[in-house]
């Protein structure tokens, strides 16, 4: 009896020690989370599945991962070409069968592309959907960092971020002692005119490069429609959003008294390419060589 005794005990005992080891082994397997939304997600372990909404998201998350990590695309991501390779998901409006069929462990997307309604019905069908957002070119540098570090790909995330500083101080550099810098108004939208407002990226891309956003007013949206008399009263110097020509139909014929304004009177009007206007991903530090390209030509 008393060897029975001892002989249940210590079954007892390994099988206590056996569950603390299991649950000690979850507790550590699982990943909790904080987006730039200060969202909390809890994953049960490092994701291996993963896409993005966003296009310049998909463009960061091809910079820093493996490729065969990343499953699925949207419509409008063309950058890299591997991108194209991957299956196409809708996010205007999401599909949520398509993404339920992909079985992501996690979807990056940014501030601004996914409504958080969508997120919410997302994590509810299992999907946790995880969140950036950028006011500065640094900040796409700690964006890419983070996705290192929650797929565990730190090293390689670092080592592209280091190079990418390095450009941009060099950038910078060459630009620190501008005098009168130049101020430049970047329109989104020519009918109602929206512009890059000062609480966007464009701002600081322009104080790298020793030049001013002409849009000085915060507004409560980060790409504000201007009227015709605020841009006359702004007179940029530089302005960007299409060819003179394109910009002579489009937008001085709907608006003929702004020819008045010192970037019509000395040709200085500029196209820059959308994508890398508009997607803040690690071909930031192009669309900064092409930005010093037009304001000192």
């Amino acid at each position: 009896m008393r060897q029975a005794r001892l002989i249940l005990h210590t079954l007892l005992c390994l099988l206590l020690l056996s569950c603390n080891e299991q649950e000690k082994q979850t507790q550590e397997e699982e990943l909790i989370l904080k987006d730039d939304l200060g969202r909390e997600l809890k994953l049960q372990q490092k994701p291996e599945r993963v896409f993005s909404f966003a296009s310049s998201m998909t463009e960061m998350l091809f910079a820093v991962l493996d490729t065969s990590t990343i499953v699925a695309r949207t419509p409008n991501c063309d950058y890299p070409a591997a991108a194209l390779e991957k299956p196409v998901v809708n996010n205007y409006p999401v599909d949520y069968e398509q993404v339920l069929a992909l079985k992501p462990d996690l979807v990056f997307t940014v501030e601004g592309i996914t409504p958080l309604e969508v997120a919410e019905r997302l994590q509810q069908l299992g999907v946790p959907v995880y969140y950036q957002k950028y006011r500065s070119v640094e900040d796409i540098f700690t964006g890419l960092e983070d996705i290192g570090r929650i797929m565990g790909r730190e090293q390689q995330a670092k080592q592209l971020t280091d190079s990418l500083r390095q450009e941009v101080a060099q950038i910078n550099q060459r630009h620190q002692q501008q005098n009168a810098p130049q101020q430049v108004l970047a329109i989104t939208w020519t009918d109602p005119i929206y512009v890059h407002g000062q609480n966007t990226i464009f701002t600081d891309k322009l104080h790298i490069l020793g030049a001013e956003n002409a849009v000085k007013e915060v507004f409560e949206q980060p790409y504000p429609a201007l009227t015709r008399e605020y841009i006359l009263k702004l007179n940029p110097s530089v302005l960007l959003g299409g060819t003179k020509e394109e910009l002579e139909e489009k937008f001085f014929n709907l608006y003929p008294e702004l020819r008045r304004i010192e970037a019509y009177q000395n040709n200085r009007i500029y196209e820059p390419t959308d994508n890398l206007m508009s997607r803040p991903s690690p071909r930031v530090v192009e669309s900064l060589r092409e930005l010093e390209g037009f304001l000192y030509p």
